[in-house]
């Protein structure tokens, strides 16, 4: 979204400087899910998120974080609205989230081609831990319903791989 004015910059900023509640070590902008803030009037202030999937239950602190931050801040009246189109898809996560991620031992997921190209067929996921992609799903589910358990055949290492969506 484009912002309008350089306070709106800044509190998109502050907001997108949340850390996600599931995964701390990422902030809500390189998670991808602050989709705008707009001032409204003096003190008035709307943010809109969009959550990971459709009922997830972070979706409840990333807001009262947002409008702990913003209150601090000096806005007064915060409204957090969740926004549902477009949704929200891995490939919204940064590139430095992304990063983020595989430094943190969850294996990052994989880009979609945005080209209109052929998409690319990834069959294996990279150990975050030494970079083998000889790896097994343990679980489809994993401390999150975004992530999945696997194991690193190579070093032998279980570890989170965040599900493409």
């Amino acid at each position: 979204m484009v912002t309008d004015t350089r306070l709106e910059a800044e509190l998109r900023d502050l907001a997108g400087s949340v850390p996600d509640p599931e995964l701390p070590v990422l902030t809500l902008a390189e998670l991808g899910v602050v989709r705008d803030v707009t001032v409204d009037g003096p003190g008035r202030v709307t943010v809109r998120l969009t959550p990971t999937y459709t009922g997830c239950p972070a979706i409840e602190a990333m807001s009262a974080d947002i409008e702990r931050v913003l209150h601090d801040h000096g806005v007064p009246e915060v409204s957090v609205v969740t926004v549902l189109a477009p949704a929200w898809s891995t490939d919204d996560i940064s590139a430095e989230g992304r990063r983020k991620l595989t430094e943190f031992g969850i294996a990052p997921p994989r880009a979609h081609s945005t080209d209109g190209g052929p998409v690319p067929l990834t069959l294996s996921v990279r150990c975050p831990h030494c970079g083998s992609t000889d790896t097994e799903l343990l679980s489809r589910f994993s401390s999150t319903a975004c992530k999945a358990l696997r194991r690193c055949v190579a070093c032998r290492e279980p570890f989170d791989h965040f599900k493409e969506l």
